[in-house]
């Protein structure tokens, strides 16, 4: 596998390498972040000195289907040790689909410092690295951010509505059972969340796992990348594209993967996704 700087991505310096990672354990202005779909693999061991973000606890909202605000978010970055010039490396399962997620979630509040440490914890195991069972704690900051920015990378129903009446690009990137309609979920995941399947009008399958090596979970190359997502879809930088999957989680490794890592500069996440639209009333559905 090619070195990260080789692989041809507009924003290479958004990866870090497995190896980057060891040497910098001990940088007082790094913060390493494990983030999971399963949040008992933490507790059974983690990168030594990660603190662990909880999508459903610490990023979203716990009465509103919404995330935190400006404050909860200021209070997350300020008890795990962060400071707005602190570098975040995000890691975690499933190549990497929930370390993605928190990457947009940080971006919608300004927190640019961020990076993706490539593989995952799928590599960091593979390679036989050290794994602890000890809780860091470090000394709160006064983090400041900005007001929570929904406008240039998040999309909501209305605009998704209009976006495929309009006949522009919109990527799903669930798997082709719930594209088709046969599933409302993941294969051998529960199958709830929405009344109806199918998929909104106009929207092309790619599911997003294609975007990731399936032996170690890196990211595929430039090249590869744009053949799965400009030649076979007909994609391009200069298109206005929406991205979502189910909850809006899965989409935001396609959100990363073609702004990060292609560098389109106009990509948007409907992090309602088919939960909210396959539950809305009155709007059209294909199969």
């Amino acid at each position: 596998m090619a070195e990260i700087s080789e692989r041809g991505y507009a924003n290479p310096d958004v990866l870090v390498s497995t190896d980057w990672v060891a040497e910098h354990l001990s940088d007082s202005n790094i913060r390493i972040v494990e983030t999971n779909e399963d949040p008992l693999l933490y507790p059974s061991g983690h990168i030594p000195g990660a603190v662990q973000v909880d999508w459903t606890h610490d990023l979203n909202h716990q009465v509103r289907r919404d995330y935190l605000d400006k404050d909860g978010f200021e209070a997350l970055m300020s008890r795990n040790g962060i400071g707005p010039d602190t570098t975040v490396v995000l890691y975690g399962d499933k190549n990497n689909w929930w370390a993605t997620y928190a990457f947009w979630v940080f971006q919608l509040f300004g927190h640019k410092n961020a990076k993706v440490m490539d593989g995952g914890r799928l590599k960091w195991e593979q390679e036989g690295r050290e794994l602890s069972k000890e809780v860091p704690t470090y000394p709160p900051t006064q983090y400041r951010a900005q007001e929570r920015n929904d406008s240039e990378i998040r999309a909501f129903r209305d605009e998704v509505i209009e976006h495929s009446n309009a006949g522009k690009p919109m990527v799903d990137v669930r798997s082709p059972g719930e594209y088709s309609g046969e599933l409302l979920h993941m294969p051998n995941y529960p199958q709830e969340g929405a009344l109806r399947g199918g998929h909104i009008p106009g929207a092309k399958n790619v599911p997003w796992a294609r975007a990731a090596n399936p032996d170690n979970g890196t990211f595929k190359s430039s090249d590869e990348l744009k053949a799965i997502y400009e030649q076979e879809q007909g994609l391009s930088s200069d298109k206005d594209i929406i991205a979502y999957c189910r909850i809006g989680e899965r989409s935001s490794h396609t959100w990363f993967v073609l702004t990060q890592l292609l560098g389109y500069p106009n990509v948007r996440n409907y992090d309602g996704s088919w939960t909210e639209y396959g539950n809305l009333v009155n709007v059209p559905i294909e199969r």
